[in-house]
């Protein structure tokens, strides 16, 4: 981890936090494309973002 930069919990990548990121917002790992959720900002604190399940009108 560089400069308290979080890590990718898939790749261990550096992942970049944009500046006027919140809490629960989405964001992808520039290095292997894996959708990230913020959870905590104070630390940064990234899990794996849900998966999106079809609704089908139900």
């Amino acid at each position: 981890m560089t400069d308290g930069t979080p890590l990718c919990p898939e790749c261990d990548a550096d992942v970049e936090i944009p500046t006027d990121a919140m809490e629960n917002e989405l964001l992808s790992c520039a290095e292997c494309g894996t959708e990230l959720e913020i959870m905590n900002l104070n630390p940064i604190e990234l899990e794996l973002a849900p998966e999106v399940e079809e609704d089908w009108g139900e």
